[in-house]
C-alpha cells in the first residue's frame, strides 16, 4: 500500500486493498512505520492549539498548562492510542463471530490501523482556531474513517456477502466511536488530575 492507494481505499473493495493483501506487511511494520507516526498528529495539535489559541477551539484552562504538563498531557493522549488500536485488533477479531467469519489477527489489526487514518490527519484543523472549522472537518473525517471501514472488511477477512460485510462495518464503526470517545475522555481526565495537581 502506497499513499497513491489510499484514496482508492475510500471507495473500492479492492484498489489498494489487495495491494496491502499482496504485500502484508508485518503487526511490528504498520505499528511502527504507520500507526506510531500518524497518532503523533493529535497530541501534538492539541498541545499546539492550547498554546497558541486558547480556548478557540478547547476551554481555556487558567492558568494554562506549564511545558511540562503539556507534555504530559500529550504523552498520556499518545499512549492511550496506541494502546487503542490493539485492543480495536483483539475485539474485531471477536467481532466475527457475528458474520460467521473467523479474522486473523492480522488483518483485524490491518483494518484497526488503517481505519483511523481520516481521524488523526483531521487534528491538522487544528491550525485554524475556529471550533466550527475543526468540528466540520472532523465530522468529514469520520465519513472517511467509515468509508475506509465498510470498504476493508470485506476484502480483509474474506467476507463475499456484502450484507454480512455491511453488519460486521457498523459494528466496527460503532465501535470505533466508542473508542474516540474514550480517548476524549482520557484527555479529559489527564487535563483534570494535572490542574488537580497544581
Amino acid at each position: 500500500m502506497t499513499l497513491h492507494d489510499l484514496p482508492k481505499m475510500f471507495y473500492s473493495y479492492s484498489e489498494g486493498w489487495s495491494e496491502l493483501q499482496r504485500i502484508h506487511p508485518t503487526i511490528a511494520w504498520l505499528f511502527a512505520l504507520y500507526v506510531m507516526p500518524l497518532s503523533l498528529l493529535p497530541p501534538a495539535m492539541v498541545t499546539y492549539s492550547m498554546e497558541v489559541a486558547p480556548g478557540a477551539v478547547f476551554p481555556q484552562l487558567v492558568p494554562a498548562l506549564s511545558t511540562s504538563e503539556a507534555f504530559a498531557a500529550a504523552i498520556a493522549l499518545y499512549v492511550a492510542q496506541l494502546l487503542m488500536v490493539f485492543l480495536m485488533a483483539s475485539i474485531i477479531q471477536d467481532m466475527g463471530e457475528l458474520v460467521d467469519t473467523t479474522p486473523g489477527y492480522h488483518d483485524a489489526f490491518m483494518l484497526a490501523a488503517i481505519a483511523p487514518t481520516p481521524l488523526w490527519l483531521s487534528s491538522l484543523a487544528l491550525f485554524v482556531p475556529s471550533a466550527w472549522v475543526v468540528g466540520a472537518v472532523v465530522a468529514v473525517a469520520w465519513l472517511g474513517s467509515a468509508a475506509l471501514i465498510f470498504h476493508g472488511v470485506c476484502p480483509l477477512f474474506g467476507i463475499t456477502d456484502h450484507g454480512k460485510g455491511r453488519l460486521m462495518g457498523s459494528f466496527v464503526l460503532a465501535l470505533g466511536v466508542v473508542a474516540w470517545l474514550a480517548l476524549l475522555v482520557v484527555l479529559a481526565l489527564m487535563l483534570s488530575i494535572i490542574v488537580g495537581l497544581r
